[in-house]
């Protein structure tokens, strides 16, 4: 048997009462988050569910998540993870396009995803905690796991490149699977069933899927969610816990190590911090190691690679700066635009090879195409390799702005801006951030006559997109910059002084 739920079983056999989640005082089992997934599966199958129906989850970080996730997958379903914070116009899309029939949604975000189910016409069911605890107890328990082949999908991901809409990246129970093993192995996490794992990625990203809940599920190990990070609550629950393990992106590790009171905090129980999402700046990762006696090692991945790609691992050499080398059953390449092989010294895109490389894009065979050749993946994203196989991020191919370990595509929020009456012409870049790491950024043409200030024009952009991708700066030029086809030359905009330009 693959399918991924199997491991939760697995797992609640092996570990029964052990604490498998921690939100504040409370704890649930091994033996609770089984049960609750086979009554998550028996309420779907109850409504319908085949396998092979995709179901949204729409949640945060809290305790129904995995007994959500992997109840669904238990019942054959694939899990259509989405962020709470998409409003439903996003909704719509990745429910549309992935032709979900129900979603899960978080009592606090049932508002946006309700409006979405109802354009598509998906059951929205409302996560509130205590009721859904209720609704739960009075369902039947379907304790089967359905079998599914290697190959069949899990879990569908949504990305997106910078030109049309996002694009569901299909992985298997194998991808994720294996793609978990590793990750908890001995090369990377080496977890075992006394470790607490620090759940503040969210767990609607393959990050967090990954190597919190699914590696945690592999070993029997606690993960100690936060819904929403602060670097406050983040230090009283690495106290409080005892967490031996924190996953975050780059501004998590910044925060923590610019609050003013991080050494009144005893985080003495930490053994290994893992860092991936964006390029760690080598000054942040030697003050926080230096501040909180606990090395960090830096990885890469992408959702198309579920994700975990190379890391630095724990018994080779750590090198500040570098990706690492490619994890056990992974390959790289650095090559050109036609596919050839770089020479060796010089840079070239990534594009991988293995276990970890999703099966295609959900119902876009033509992007798959151009995406994988002969089992290649192409990252878009350029690197060097040294002399010792570790490879070092140096640019993206891809127009991608990744804000805070997110990724903003700026193609979608140029088409909110164009919405606007108002709107001319826009582009959206990225700025630097001391925080975020980028910062997104909007230079926008008006029509003749138009009478509108930057402050609405964010204030729009606001209502239509999620928190993290609209434009937190944006202002007006008389004409953006054109190639001689009429495209927008991104790279000779410049921002106004105040953000870095000339």
């Amino acid at each position: 048997m693959t399918n991924l739920a199997s491991g939760l079983v697995d797992a609640a056999r092996a570990h029964d009462g052990r604490p498998a989640l921690r939100l504040g005082d409370t704890k649930v089992s091994f033996a609770e988050v089984d049960d609750a997934s086979a009554r998550v599966a028996g309420m779907l199958v109850g409504r319908g569910l085949q396998p092979g129906d995709r179901v949204a989850i729409m949640l945060p970080n809290v305790t129904s998540f995995p007994p959500i996730y992997y109840g669904v997958l238990r019942a054959g379903g694939v899990v259509v993870p989405m962020n709470p914070l998409l409003k439903s116009r996003e909704v719509a899309f990745y429910l549309g396009d992935s032709g979900a029939r129900w979603i899960f949604a978080f009592t606090g975000f049932a508002e946006e995803a309700s409006k979405g189910a109802a354009e598509t016409g998906a059951e929205c069911l409302v996560v509130t905690p205590g009721e859904f605890e209720q609704t739960l107890a009075a369902e039947m328990a379907d304790t089967q796991v359905i079998e599914r082949e290697p190959e069949d999908t899990a879990v569908i991901l949504y990305t997106s490149g910078t030109t049309g809409k996002p694009k569901g990246a299909e992985l298997t129970h194998a991808n994720l699977s294996k793609n978990a093993e590793v990750t908890a192995g001995p090369s990377i996490l080496g977890l075992t069933a006394n470790d607490v794992i620090f759940g503040g990625l969210p767990m609607f990203h393959s990050f967090g899927q990954t190597c919190a809940l699914n590696a945690s599920v592999q070993k029997g190990a606690c993960v100690t969610l936060l819904p929403r990070f602060d670097p406050a609550s983040a230090l009283e629950t690495l106290q409080r816990d005892q967490v031996t393990i924190f996953e975050g992106v780059p501004t998590m590790y910044a925060a923590l190590l610019q609050y003013p009171q991080h050494a009144d905090f005893d985080t003495s129980a930490l053994r290994l911090c893992i860092s991936g999402g964006a390029a760690m700046p080598v000054e942040i990762l030697r003050g926080f190691e230096d501040a909180f006696g606990c090395i960090i090692l830096e990885g890469y991945g992408l959702s198309e690679t579920s994700p975990v790609a190379s890391f630095n691992q724990r018994d080779r050499e750590r090198k500040a700066g570098s990706i690492g080398t490619p994890i056990e059953g992974v390959d790289f390449r650095l090559v050109d635009d036609d596919f050839a092989d770089m020479p060796e010294g010089q840079v070239g895109e990534i594009a991988i090879k293995g276990h970890n490389v999703m099966k295609g894009y959900w119902n876009r065979p033509e992007a798959t195409v151009e995406a994988i050749r002969d089992g290649w993946f192409r990252t878009g994203d350029m690197a060097r390799r040294d002399e010792d196989g570790y490879y070092y991020i140096v640019d993206r191919k891809k127009d991608l702005i990744i804000r805070g370990g997110f990724n903003v595509y700026p193609r979608e929020i140029e088409e909110v801006l164009y919405e606007h009456p108002a709107v001319a012409a826009a582009a959206v870049i990225g700025v630097p951030h001391p925080t975020h790491g980028e910062e997104v950024a909007a230079a926008v043409q008006l029509l003749p006559g138009a009478s509108l200030t930057p402050e609405e024009l964010r204030e729009y952009c606001k209502q239509q997109v999620a928190a993290y991708k609209y434009p937190r700066h944006v202002w007006f030029v008389d004409a953006l910059p054109m190639g001689p086809t009429g495209k927008i030359l991104k790279r000779e905009i410049v921002p106004p002084p105040e953000l870095g330009g000339g």
